[in-house]
């Protein structure tokens, strides 16, 4: 009978996990402890790598590991998380799909003694998020103002240029950091008439992007060509992420952009997602700020040694991200702008990111 009831029970497990959209994976030692993964979805490449890179990073460490994707539905995170603590892990690492939703799972993990570490994406609400692992958000989105500024030559005077503006999902606390970062740079050309956004769209709220979605960014420029640049030439976009700036392209494209005659706008990026580089490779996607998620996941394995150990972990801001209930202590990593001038040497030569032959 007991043997009949485990495996009714892990049966139950497995069947749970599948209908979450989740997969499970272990290796290493349970001697250091399991680490639970949580992740927001597979569409990403780059929520894909970071799985991978702390899997493998984790595991070589002697950690076990469980590794789940919400493909961006929140009530599946919630769910998969709550099965991670009710598995016992002892530490919990979460990128979440809406940072305002996981502040009732995170009560569970704490009266189970399971410490959080938010990755990439801060939670908010929840007294019970010990750690953030992140890149300098804010720095994120002046790269991309100070990418476009000097693309036009503003600094110069040139100008007037016709701008629009793309944010991120307004349920990713990140999405703020780099349109204000942006905003930082470009706000000033705006107020003077040297950028001109022929559409009014110019608040966070008119302009972001939900679940970071290509498509729906697609759709919002395709409503903005026909709107507002019947006669008029669109000269610079700025765009947080590659998905979206892939998004822009095609339906920038789709009026004739790409042309001699009609050349495309500086377009920004970020994540350096392979299609993307091959974008600015063949001139159309103009710029992307590549975060080595080697790294992050290599300072989120580095907290979770640290708080598995009575430690504390390193940490370099104390002040800037505050969630609502605590500023959670964090850890900032340095973001890089790339474009056709620098994306061999930075993401092939110094860093190995991608192999040439990758980039072909």
């Amino acid at each position: 009978m007991k043997k009949l009831t485990a495996i009714l029970s892990t049966f139950a497990l497995v069947f749970t996990l599948a209908a979450c959209g989740g997969e499970s994976t272990s290796g290493g030692s349970d001697e250091k402890g399991t680490v639970g993964i949580s992740m927001p979805t597979k569409s990403s490449e780059r929520w894909v790598d970071d799985g991978n890179n702390m899997v493998e990073q984790f595991e070589e460490l002697g950690y076990e590991t469980d590794l789940q994707y919400a493909e961006d539905v929140v009530e599946n995170q919630v769910s998969q998380i709550e099965n991670m603590i009710t598995k016992g892990v002892d530490v919990l690492v979460v990128a979440a799909v809406d940072g305002e939703s996981l502040t009732d799972v995170l009560e569970k993990a704490h009266n189970e003694d399971i410490k959080v570490i938010a990755y990439d994406r801060l939670i908010m609400n929840s007294e019970y998020v010990d750690y953030y692992a992140t890149f300098d958000n804010f720095q994120v989105g002046v790269l991309h103002g100070t990418y476009i500024e000097e693309k036009l030559g503003l600094k110069d005077g040139e100008g007037p240029f016709n701008i629009e503006l793309f944010a991120g999902s307004p349920d990713d606390n990140n999405a703020g950091f780099f349109f204000n970062g942006a905003m930082s740079v470009l706000q000033p050309y705006i107020d003077s008439g040297k950028l001109v956004v022929q559409s009014g769209q110019t608040e966070f709220n008119q302009v972001s992007t939900l679940r970071w979605d290509g498509a729906t960014a697609q759709a919002r420029m395709d409503n903005i060509l026909s709107a507002n640049y019947t006669t008029e030439h669109v000269d610079a976009v700025l765009s947080p992420y590659d998905g979206i700036s892939i998004g822009i392209i095609s339906s920038l494209k789709g009026v004739g952009y790409g042309t001699d005659d009609k050349p495309l706008p500086v377009i920004t990026g970020q994540d350096a997602e392979l299609a993307s580089v091959k974008s600015i490779i063949s001139g159309e996607q103009t710029q992307t700020v590549f975060k080595d998620t080697r790294e992050l996941a290599k300072k989120a394995t580095d907290m979770v040694g640290a708080v598995l150990s009575g430690d504390e972990a390193e940490v370099n801001d104390t002040e800037t991200y505050d969630n609502g209930v605590k500023v959670v202590p964090t850890y900032l990593l340095d973001p890089v702008s790339v474009d056709i001038t620098n994306y061999e040497s930075i993401l092939v030569d110094d860093s190995g990111y991608y192999t040439a032959d990758e980039l072909e």
